[in-house]
């Protein structure tokens, strides 16, 4: 068992009603959930593999491989789409040197599209992480990536 994954599990009740908060841990600490962790925490519920699986592919904000530091999520509803999305992922991919669902070779960047974000009277809107960006524009876009990119 990993180091990371043990010490997480370690914290928690064998019940299956802690599979979420483990899964939010592990994703938390690690970044995503390996399959190895699954397994782990599979044999530490004593629940099936595939419910671990399921559970995490689920839901969009677990990763199941690695990503990058800074996981940009561009809300593709079509509030977004009408305000400016494509301008925006233009300009994102044009930034970062790569295209959306992929990472960036040293793991700084990931771009993926999520659905609404709720906040369809801002948009096009985005999140990194957990911060939501508003009324995006080319020109606001780079200037947050050049942020992001001096912190690194």
């Amino acid at each position: 068992m990993a180091n990371k994954t043990k010490s997480i599990l370690e914290k928690y009740e064998s019940k299956r009603e802690n599979l979420l908060p483990i899964l939010h841990e592990i994703n938390d600490t690690d970044g995503y959930i390996s399959k190895e962790s699954m397994q782990e925490i599979a044999l530490f519920l004593d629940i099936s593999p595939a419910e671990v699986y399921g559970t995490t592919t689920f839901y969009s904000f677990f990763n199941i491989e690695k990503k990058g530091k800074y996981i940009i999520r561009l809300c593709r509803n079509i509030s977004c789409h009408l305000a400016g999305k494509e301008d925006i992922a233009w300009t994102l991919e044009k930034e970062l040197g790569i295209k959306f669902g992929e990472t960036t070779e040293d793991y700084n960047f990931t771009l993926e599209y999520t659905n609404c974000i709720g906040m369809c009277d801002s948009g096009p809107a985005m999140l990194i992480n957990n911060d939501v960006h508003t009324l995006l524009t080319p020109s606001k876009v780079r200037h947050i990536i050049n942020g992001l990119k001096s912190n690194i």
